[in-house]
């Protein structure tokens, strides 16, 4: 009897790693064991196989509890802002070297940074695939719609950061477009001091700022969501206060942060440089969800 083997054939390269030993635990895994194995594997810092997991979770076509959402994204967010971090870091290195006229150190730059390119490109089209799939299309609360539409915005945004062109531009406009879907939901769902909303608003400005070189329009963005958020204040959940609170002081530090004197121009400060100060972003999930309070993004 022939052996079946799931090893790929040598010309097959994988953009990102296939992570298939966690699918291989049980050939049928339950919903229930599929959290559960997701909620261990972020215990034990494994967020390859919590993604797996996860994504098996989201395939089931329904609409996922808070808890499982925060999952999913936190599982996402791991595996993607250390490559993102990477990346930043070794296109520092790369500029520097080329300043010196350092050419055949710069030709294994490049390659490495490729190499973590397409690793990125594997993970963002991985998440978007599920999202148009699976998670979109069975979103039935305004919470859930405006959350899967941010975190459309905010892969497409990774993908903008690297690509160059018109692969940029297109990455670019989906942003545009899937931050645009989930603010016409949340503002008219979720109150101005929902932690979902206020990390939309976060998100999308850092959007505008970084990848479409628009100050104006990100410290516009980021005001108004500071500012109508403070106007209702009071009314603010036991629970949601630390959650929306804390956006809110990441808000007022970004626009601290672009409209300070030292402040450079906006397309000077899209430019990757691991040495600056980057803007800060929403967390993956909700604070008490997560040890993840702030992204350098």
């Amino acid at each position: 009897m022939p052996t079946v083997t799931t090893t790929p054939p040598p010309h097959v390269k994988r953009a990102w790693p296939a992570f298939a030993s966690a699918s291989r635990i049980s050939i049928k895994m339950g919903y229930e064991d599929s959290v559960y194995l997701a909620k261990l594997a972020e215990q034990a810092e494994r967020y390859e196989e919590m993604v797996e997991n996860m994504k098996t979770v989201a395939s089931a076509d329904q609409e996922l509890s808070v808890e499982e959402r925060n999952l999913l994204s936190v599982a996402y967010k791991n595996v993607i802002g250390a490559r993102r971090a990477s990346w930043r870091i070794v296109t520092s290195i790369e500029q520097k070297e080329e300043s010196k006229g350092n050419e055949s150190q710069v030709t294994l730059i490049k390659e490495y940074r490729q190499k973590i390119e397409a690793e990125l490109g594997g993970i963002c089209e991985d998440i978007l695939d599920v999202l148009d799939k699976h998670l979109i299309p069975s979103a039935q609360s305004g919470e859930s719609k405006v959350f899967y539409h941010k975190m459309k915005g905010d892969y497409h945004r990774y993908l903008a950061e690297f690509a160059i062109g018109d692969k940029r531009k297109t990455s670019a406009d989906k942003s545009l477009e899937a931050y645009k879907s989930a603010t016409e939901v949340a503002l008219t769902e979720l109150a101005p001091t929902h932690p979902i909303r206020l990390g939309l608003a976060l998100n999308f400005s850092v959007f505008y700022y970084e990848i479409l070189n628009a100050p104006d329009q990100a410290c516009h963005l980021a005001k108004q969501a500071f500012d109508d958020a403070i106007a209702e204040l009071d009314t603010l959940s036991e629970e949601s206060y630390k959650d929306s609170t804390l956006i809110m002081q990441l808000l007022r530090d970004n626009l601290t942060l672009w409209t300070s004197s030292e402040a450079e121009p906006a397309a000077e400060a899209a430019a990757p440089d691991a040495s600056k100060e980057t803007s800060a972003e929403a967390p993956a999930a909700a604070p008490a969800a997560t040890e993840e309070t702030k992204a350098a993004e």
